[in-house]
């Protein structure tokens, strides 16, 4: 879906001019409500693509930040001072999503009814079954031997095993994000070119795939650090 797709026509709350669902009145200059299925993307007047200029948006971030600020609205009327309030705070929950590749995916995703914001499955990828079980035993043995008063010398070899393991599943995360980047590429790309709604889909299961995969993964290197940090 376009930006422009979900700017639907309404009209202005003040002086009833036609607006399409900007910022303020472009007749009376009243801030004006988001119109129903604005998204953040829109409310930054971004399309809806997945590789986002940060400082761009930051310059976008600040500049609304400053337009719509309560403090320019202490003596304006009640129903004004309500929607500053209200956009400010739509404005930083937007800003928090949109800046963090992660969190911008997963955002778009669940805009498609795809992913609930933070969704990951807890169950290892096929292909990582072996390594997973391996990783597992390693833990397991770590656990084992510490609550079992084991040498320093034992503990060490088991750390260290721990740690290449650990090391070798930060790897394989550094290369989902890496396949993410080229996926949001693609995405991009398919929004340039006007492409059909199965290529979408499409590319965003794959993205949900790949999200999964790494939230999965993300959790494991996370279990890992604990452990080494308590052995």
């Amino acid at each position: 879906m376009k930006t422009d797709e979900i700017r639907t026509a309404s009209v202005c709350w003040s002086c009833r001019a036609a607006s399409a669902g900007e910022h303020f009145c472009p007749a009376c200059g009243k801030i004006q409500p988001l119109p129903y299925g604005t998204d953040y993307f829109t409310f930054f007047s971004l399309p809806r693509k997945l590789r986002v200029d940060p400082a761009e948006l930051e310059r976008r971030f600040h500049k609304l930040s400053w337009q719509l600020h309560p403090d320019h609205f202490v003596r304006a009327s009640e129903r004004e001072r309500e929607l500053s309030l209200e956009r400010s705070s739509q404005l930083n929950d937007a800003y928090r999503t949109l800046r963090d590749s992660i969190s911008r995916v997963e955002y778009l995703l669940a805009q498609a009814g795809l992913r609930k914001q933070g969704q990951q499955k807890q169950q290892a990828p096929p292909e990582l079954l072996e390594e997973v079980f391996e990783l597992n035993e390693s833990l397991d043995e770590l656990r084992v031997a510490r609550k079992a008063g084991s040498s320093n010398g034992e503990l060490a070899d088991l750390r260290k095993r721990l740690e290449t393991e650990q090391e070798s599943f930060q790897q394989k995360l550094a290369e989902v994000d890496a396949e993410l980047e080229d996926v949001f590429g693609e995405w991009d790309a398919a929004l340039d070119a006007g492409a059909n709604d199965a290529l979408r889909s499409k590319l965003m299961a794959r993205m949900n795939e790949l999200l999964n995969r790494r939230s999965y993964i993300r959790n494991l290197v996370a279990s890992v650090r604990q452990e080494l940090a308590e052995a």
